[in-house]
């Protein structure tokens, strides 16, 4: 078997939400879904989810090889970018063919890859995280009772620029999830990004007073080492940070200082790498979390991992023109028997789709406010919110939140 091209599309998918975080949103909830289509001269396809940026500079690594010697495959795509780095829309490119070869291997096995790399279970736990940041207490009760009907027992909410709203809303998820599960669920913050160390430890203090945090999730900067260390040992929740990380040598850091007490890796930066993220964990005795992203590519791997917590899971739908085997029971990810990661592509539906799709431009989440990490002396959401009124909400992008 001999890799000889591959090719692009574009899908959406439709949340029927606002969605974004603290530092954006996407107020028409469609959104634009890369995926990566890698051929074989037998005839297989291996599909991948994420970046099409950079596709081209890295590919060449791949063609004329055999898919299945896929880990080497890895490493040669990171050799291929040894002087300009392996970083950014690189790492993504990387991470999204990583994908498709790892379906390619277990699709030539005829196995679902759950299986041919090594799990001994199909259930995945996962827990309850829908972007919520534009909802109104109304909209996150109404989209979070449908997490909590499907059995989920711990959820995540955006915040962390109101601290008034943000223990409401968290009250809210605990009152919903009690009353439909019959038990008092874990609950996350997810701060993205937003705080200076000092807020992020002043912020959290006051969230405990009220409110038992499972963990706190990506409080500083991805980099800040110090930072995440201090408000590690300051407060009783755990940190949780590294979805935005990429390659082992940005994780070490953190992991030698004693900064970080779940690990998270992206789902867009592909399977090898999360293997070996959750394998340097293990060595540590650290917990690791899989960020979620359409159709759940992480869970195979996260099935067959000793030291799996839980994956996230964003939306209890999938993207326009992609079948996924797998179902969402008892607050788990159950996957299913076909061979590789269990994805359809229909691509004459996504080739008639016809939906604006896009991540917000200059209003989405992946845009950094002036304001981010700079609000000790005035914290009040109004300032984040005159700082992004004046920006279209439904300008063109493409990249997505975690």
């Amino acid at each position: 078997m001999r890799i000889t091209g591959y090719r692009t599309l574009s899908t959406l998918h439709r949340w029927n939400r606002p969605i974004g975080d603290v530092n954006g949103y996407v107020e028409s909830g469609v959104t634009s879904i890369p995926l990566v289509l890698v051929d074989t001269d037998d005839g297989l396809t291996g599909v991948g989810l994420g970046n099409h940026d950079r596709l081209g500079s890295v590919f060449p690594a791949l063609l004329g090889e055999d898919p299945r010697a896929v880990t080497a495959l890895y490493d040669r795509m990171l050799a291929w970018a040894f002087k300009t780095g392996h970083g950014g829309a690189t790492f993504g490119a990387i991470g999204a063919l990583d994908m498709a070869l790892w379906d390619l291997k277990a699709k030539a096995a005829d196995q679902p890859l759950w299986r041919m790399l090594g799990a001994r279970d199909r259930v995945v736990p996962g827990y309850a995280s829908s972007l919520d940041g534009p909802l109104d207490d109304d909209e996150l009760i109404r989209v979070q009772t449908a997490f909590a009907e499907r059995g989920f027992r711990a959820v995540k909410l955006k915040g962390g620029l109101d601290l008034d709203g943000d223990l409401r809303r968290l009250a809210l998820l605990r009152d919903v999830y009690t009353s439909t599960t019959g038990s008092v669920p874990r609950l996350m913050l997810d701060a993205n990004e937003s705080w200076s160390r000092k807020e992020a430890v002043a912020y959290v203090h006051r969230l405990e007073q009220q409110i038992d945090l499972a963990w706190i999730e990506e409080p500083v900067r991805r980099w800040d080492v110090d930072g995440h260390a201090m408000i590690s040992r300051a407060v009783r929740a755990a940190v949780a940070t590294g979805e935005n990380l990429t390659g082992l040598e940005q994780f070490r850091p953190l992991i030698q200082a004693g900064a970080v007490d779940v690990l998270q890796t992206g789902s867009v930066w592909g399977i090898t790498h999360f293997l070996r993220v959750a394998a340097l964990a293990h060595a540590f005795d650290l917990p690791v979390s899989p960020v979620g992203y359409n159709a759940n590519p992480l869970a195979h791997a996260a099935a067959s991992i000793p030291n799996h917590l839980a994956i996230e899971v964003q939306d209890l739908t999938f993207p326009v023109g992609l079948t996924v085997d797998q179902e969402i029971v008892d607050g788990s990810l159950l996957l299913g028997d076909s061979p590789g990661l269990g994805y359809d592509v229909d691509e004459a539906a996504i080739a008639a789709l016809a939906d604006s799709m896009n991540w917000g431009g200059a209003a989405g989440p992946h845009v950094r406010p002036d304001r981010a990490g700079k609000r000790l002396l005035a914290p009040e959401p109004h300032l984040f919110a005159s700082t992004s009124s004046a920006v279209d909400p439904t300008q063109d992008g493409h990249v997505h939140p975690h």
